[in-house]
């Protein structure tokens, strides 16, 4: 290894990782850093057991073994700054809270080198956190790209494993508004039901999956529109899988307007009501991270971030309760 090494740390695989797969047991042990970015950093060499070097992270850990990490220098940014327009709503020394436009790419990855919310970032701010992996400076959590919302990014390191650590420990608050069809069979449902891949679509995530990850989520009936087959939900989720709230709805036989990878189809709404799926920007789907709660990573003070829907969205909603005023 020629990169110099930033810190090491060291662990001892206790009984409860018995059986645990190397890079499972470093995301728990050290969730400051992403899964992506450890599979990298055992594929590349940085871990150790037991003083051997091991490039598999599906080894298989028996229990009592010590696990190395070496976590090298940040290497120099290959991504562009990018001035694309977007709303910073706080900043400071440590964070800044930005608005996810709907349609946007969170961090580059195949197929979208350019254009995302991390070029933006590079380009507003004047510092980000390095720990999350190369190419996602800054980025604590995500949004999938047809989300809108608030996201709190880190602008150094310390303030990365902070808030990273409250995303796993779920100290955190999140919360959003989704427009489904058709409407939920009750008020207010708690859904807890593990997500993993899909088996026959590995783009898509699953209830049924066989190597499922707990995840809970939480929804309140905010405003019915039973004359256009949908409803709009409050949404809490306890847990951060990937697509967790989109899988979820699925799973109780909704589905977000817009969000075709997961059952929407415009056949589900009246016929007057399908040419409003026309008014949702290219990409996006009409989900709304509108509120997003959180511990300063430095002052510890709890600080609250919310946002309107995007104009579009909003626009759906109005012609829906103008609707709905006609018909009653």
């Amino acid at each position: 290894m020629e990169e110099k090494i930033a810190e090491t740390l060291t662990f001892e695989v206790g009984e409860e990782h018995r059986n645990q797969r190397l890079d499972k047991f470093l995301a728990s042990v050290y969730p400051e850093l992403s899964r992506s970015y450890i599979t990298d950093l055992i594929e590349e060499g940085f871990v150790k057991v037991d003083q051997k070097v091991v490039k598999k992270p599906s080894k298989k850990l028996k229990g009592g073994e010590v696990v190395e990490l070496s976590i090298p220098e940040p290497k120099e940014l290959e991504l562009k700054a990018e001035p694309i327009p977007i709303d910073i709503l706080y900043e400071d020394n440590d964070i800044a809270v930005v608005y996810k436009p709907p349609g946007i790419v969170v961090h580059p990855s195949p197929g979208y080198e350019s254009g995302t919310l991390v070029n933006a970032l590079l380009y507003h701010l004047d510092g980000l956190s390095s720990i999350g992996g190369v190419d996602r400076p800054g980025i604590v959590h995500r949004l999938d790209r047809g989300t809108a919302g608030v996201m709190v990014v880190a602008k150094n390191d310390k303030a990365h494993r902070e808030l990273a650590r409250q995303f796993h420990d779920r100290l955190t608050d999140k919360r959003y508004l989704a427009l489904v069809t058709p409407p939920p069979s009750a008020g207010h449902m708690v859904i807890d039901l593990p997500i993993g891949r899909s088996v026959s679509d590995r783009k898509k995530f699953s209830v049924f999956s066989s190597k499922a990850r707990e995840a809970k989520t939480e929804f309140w009936l905010k405003e019915g529109f039973p004359h256009a087959n949908s409803a709009l939900l409050d949404i809490k989720i306890y847990t951060g899988r990937t697509h967790q709230i989109r899988v979820h709805l699925h799973s109780q036989g909704m589905s977000i307007w817009g969000d075709t990878t997961y059952g929407f189809k415009r056949s589900k709404l009246p016929k007057e009501y399908q040419n409003l799926v026309d008014l949702l920007p290219e990409g996006s789907f009409w989900l709304v991270a509108y509120r997003l709660g959180f511990y300063h990573p430095t002052t510890k003070e709890w600080m609250e971030f919310k946002v309107e829907p995007p104009k579009e969205y909003r626009e759906i909603l109005e012609r829906l309760r103008d609707e709905d005023n006609t018909s009653s």
